[in-house]
């Protein structure tokens, strides 16, 4: 059962802050700055564009691939099933991680205004969270614009407030333990920016997908980041080192020394808003994972199972509360360094995901935003994704390689036997060693998409492109020879004389050329009969010679129909002409690998329907 496509793009922009503003401004701050020093402004902002790289890729290949999973679907299609029940499973493990590092994170600041247990709390939590999520990704999306508004308002008036505080002294023996310390700490504060993740897998409930997702995914990044580096700013320049360091609550403290006890509270309840709003979003995206899975089969079905009345998938999101209620028992630091190492491997993969689909010349990846720099901001994102991994120690090396091993044995043990899915990085191989091993399963998938994506609905053209007639020819051909071709293929079908449809393809020719560009060509003409029309594609690399002024036609489309179907055939040349202006519908069209890829050339062109 497919989820209902609810959330605009507030919604998910305020998903993805509200994700990414928690611990990582309220609490890492103080951690981190007995690692670094003052230079912890370079750590968040390292970290901020070491999350732009893999965010791009992110952004490329969710825009292609709008489904529920975000990242376990996108390398699943690309590098195959182990890797995606690895990166699945990984995923799924960080974000929880990361829900239950807020609702731990959140003692500190509650206890500034009440006493009672976290873990009461937590589990209070997770058990509305829950409940709103099952109701509707609508409502959860409502609750997250709520808490995050509330929360900007409230930093706004600190960084307005404290700047003025500012005491720039504090700025001195800026990197106390040098370079190495700051990209040490890049890595654990770069959980930081984990909700971008959370933003991939809940894609498929987002109205127009491919452009609301990549533009709230950047929006939320870039203001983020720059929220953070400026509360940090006059965090270290207005709390003493000695104050600072160690603080579970550094904002909250900074804001008591020039808002008092009250300021003091405020950023506490901000701080809370934003460590529900982190746990809400994290039950809503984390849950979409073993959903995507289940899908898949690569985790038992009863994992996909959406709700008939809600259209919500309540399996799933119960066990992910429950893994959640579980890791609030978990140490802290722990929390901290599998989430953000969990993390690093997910970007990496998406960044690989984006260079093995745009080699692999797959015809129907067809993203509506394109990564810029390619493949240097990839490169860049799986290079230094490795290096802070490294640096980050080896409690993280060992939790997240456990993560590991816990998805592959999961894939041996069961999905090994239920999935064998065609992926990306086969067609890669084909294309490198000039060998086949795939079919079109991966492709009529991508193709299913984008029409799920556009919300396209076919019409009669589409049905006409699908049922025409393919000639795909090799070698130079002259325009005689190639009309004969054309007339061999349609006659019979149409059922008509073979020498009366070459004889009228050739005076049509004859009264005014059918070029319309140097490598394109409709020939088109009325025939005898009722109820008839036909479409044929052809394309010849080598170039089909029209005329001496057009020796090189290598797309031509040939159309037939009798004198009824005058307004449908004009429709149709409408449509190709609207099909062909796409800038890259011609490099689509000459690297097709088969017919059916040559009709899907066309099919998923962009025009208008009727």
């Amino acid at each position: 059962m497919e989820l209902k496509r609810e959330l605009n793009l507030l919604d998910v922009f305020c998903i993805a802050s509200g994700a990414m503003i928690s611990s990582g401004l309220f609490i890492l701050p103080g951690i981190a700055f007995i690692d670094v020093g003052p230079a912890l402004i370079l750590a968040y902002f390292f970290a901020a564009l070491l999350a732009m790289t893999g965010m791009l890729s992110q952004a490329e290949l969710v825009s292609a691939m709008p489904k529920a999973g975000g990242t376990y679907f996108y390398v699943t299609r690309t590098m195959g099933p182990a890797v995606g029940t690895v990166d699945g499973l990984l995923t799924w493990f960080s974000l929880c991680l990361k829900s239950s590092f807020a609702l731990v994170g959140m003692s500190a600041f509650v206890g500034l205004i009440m006493n009672i247990d976290i873990r009461i709390i937590g589990l209070i939590l997770c058990a509305i969270f829950l409940l709103i999520n099952i109701i509707g990704i609508k409502e959860a999306g409502r609750l997250q614009v709520v808490l995050v508004f509330g929360m900007f308002i409230i930093l706004g008036v600190f960084i307005f407030a404290g700047l003025p505080h500012v005491e720039i002294h504090n700025f001195d023996n800026f990197m106390p333990n040098g370079i190495t310390s700051v990209f040490a700490t890049a890595g654990m504060v770069f959980v930081s920016y984990g909700g971008l993740l959370k933003i991939a897998s809940i894609a498929e409930e987002v109205k127009n997908p491919a452009r609301n997702v990549p533009l709230a995914m950047i929006l939320s990044l870039v203001i983020v980041s720059i929220l953070y580096i400026v509360v940090i700013f006059v965090t270290v320049g207005v709390l003493k080192g000695t104050n600072l360091a160690n603080s579970l609550t550094p904002i909250s403290d900074c804001a008591s020394i020039f808002l008092g006890y009250p300021g003091k509270i405020v950023l506490s309840i901000a701080a809370i808003f934003a460590f529900v709003s982190t746990a809400n979003a994290g039950i809503m995206a984390s849950s979409r994972y073993p959903l995507a899975l289940g899908r898949d089969k690569l985790m038992p079905s009863i994992f996909m199972k959406v709700n008939k009345k809600f259209k919500t998938p309540h399996v799933a999101l119960i066990v992910s509360t429950l893994f959640i209620a579980a890791s609030l028992f978990l140490e802290l630091g722990i929390l901290i360094k599998t989430a953000s190492t969990v993390l690093f491997l997910t970007f990496i993969f998406s960044c690989l995901c984006v260079i093995i689909l745009r080699e692999s010349n797959l015809q129907n990846y067809r993203p509506k935003f394109h990564s810029p720099l390619y493949p240097w901001v990839q490169i860049v994102g799986i290079i230094g994704s490795i290096f802070l991994i490294i640096e980050m120690g080896s409690t993280s090396l060992i939790s997240s390689g456990a993560l590991i091993v816990v998805g592959i044995v999961i894939f041996l043990v069961y999905g090994r036997f239920r999935n064998k899915r065609e992926f990306a990085l086969l067609h890669l191989i084909e294309r490198i060693t000039d060998k086949k091993f795939t079919g079109r399963s991966l492709e009529v998938e991508l193709k299913e998409i984008i029409r799920e994506r556009d919300e396209v609905v076919t019409d009669r053209f589409d049905d006409a492109v699908e049922q025409s007639v393919v000639l795909d020819i090799k070698g130079e051909i002259d325009l005689e020879s190639f009309f004969n071709k054309v007339s061999e293929e349609i006659a019979g079908k149409l059922n008509i004389d073979k020498d009366f449809v070459y004889r009228t393809l050739l005076e049509r020719e004859n009264e005014s050329s059918t070029v319309l560009t140097p490598t394109l060509a409709i020939p088109h003409i009325v025939i005898e009969g009722k109820n008839k029309f036909i479409i044929l594609l052809a394309r010849c690399k080598d170039g089909i010679k029209f005329s001496d002024s057009d020796p090189k036609i290598k797309t031509v489309f040939v159309l037939m129909g009798t004198k009824d179907e005058r307004n449908f055939h004009l429709r149709s040349l409408s449509a190709i002409a609207q099909v062909v202006q796409d800038p890259d519908f011609e490099k689509k069209w000459m690297s097709a690998k088969n017919s059916q890829d040559l009709r899907d050339a066309v099919l998923l062109g962009e025009r208008r329907r009727h």
